[in-house]
């Protein structure tokens, strides 16, 4: 049998082991609220939670700014030259005079907008032209090339856009 000598050293032994594993527990917190507290240059929980505060609020703002300034590359990136298709041609079939040294070329942005810069050539001059284009037609009459060349450009407006027209 145990006597109450024995069951006293057992019940400190245990008291004494919980109290050192505590003790061990609140070293390792003790730790790691210093390594928090001293990344944030704070001096107290309060001021560290001051201190994420703030950094959140920058992050906000900064996310704000960001997403205007996205939404300003995006409008102008609308506006710029998305698609450009050439198409070369021989203006003087059957004379053998020039080649395909003659092209018409499309360039256009998101909405189909854009110009027609043809060129035709011959050994004495080289003609070049401009046409606007305005949701893939223009005011002046285009010749079956520049139509060619505006058509493949939207084609490929259609086949490689990324974001998908509303």
């Amino acid at each position: 049998m145990l006597n109450i000598s024995t069951i006293m050293i057992i019940a400190l032994a245990i008291l004494g082991s919980i109290i050192l594993v505590m003790a061990g527990f609140i070293i390792y917190l003790y730790r790691k609220l210093n390594r928090f507290l001293s990344d944030s240059k704070a001096i107290g929980l309060d001021t560290s939670i001051v201190n994420i505060n703030g950094s959140i609020h920058e992050l906000e703002t900064f996310r704000t700014e960001l997403e205007k300034y996205l939404l300003g590359v995006e409008n102008r990136l609308k506006r710029s030259v998305q698609s450009v298709h050439t198409v070369r041609f021989n203006p003087f079939k059957g004379t053998g005079s020039g080649g395909n040294q003659s092209f018409a070329t499309a360039f256009l942005n998101e909405d189909g907008d854009g110009v027609v810069i043809s060129s035709l050539y011959s050994r004495d001059h080289v003609s070049i032209f401009s046409k606007p284009v305005k949701a893939g037609a223009s005011t002046y009459e285009l010749s079956e090339e520049e139509i060619a060349a505006t058509k493949e450009a939207e084609r490929l407006l259609r086949n490689f856009s990324i974001i998908e027209k509303k």
